[in-house]
């Protein structure tokens, strides 16, 4: 289940439509910093919740890591993805999630 719809980064064409390399490394680029961006976002909210969260104690919850993972090796399922690899990457980044929001909640209370 491709999500075609989903907008294209600017000057970017759809993968189905790339003719050279030029194009299918454009497109690359273009995606990478939407990723980035998303990330940026991400963060945030880690940076909101060590703000939230009453006790260092709380910045790590093993049942939401978990639900995390699961909810995108799902997705990745219905997109037919790598799921081996989409759960090897969430598992990197809800780990470095926890870790940026430990030095967060630290920072913030010092």
């Amino acid at each position: 289940m491709n999500d075609s719809s989903a907008k294209l980064p600017e000057a970017a064409s759809s993968p189905e439509n790339c003719e050279t390399m030029v194009e299918v490394r454009a497109g690359v680029d273009a995606t990478d910093r939407e990723i980035v961006a998303l990330l940026e976002r991400r963060f945030g909210y880690m940076r909101a919740a060590a703000r939230i969260k009453p006790t260092r104690e709380a910045v790590r919850d093993e049942e939401r890591k978990a639900s995390v993972i699961a909810a995108a090796v799902a997705e990745a399922e219905a997109r037919s993805l790598p799921v081996e690899l989409i759960a090897e990457l969430w598992e990197q980044l809800v780990e470095g999630s926890i870790a940026y929001e430990f030095g967060h909640w630290d920072k913030i209370r010092d």
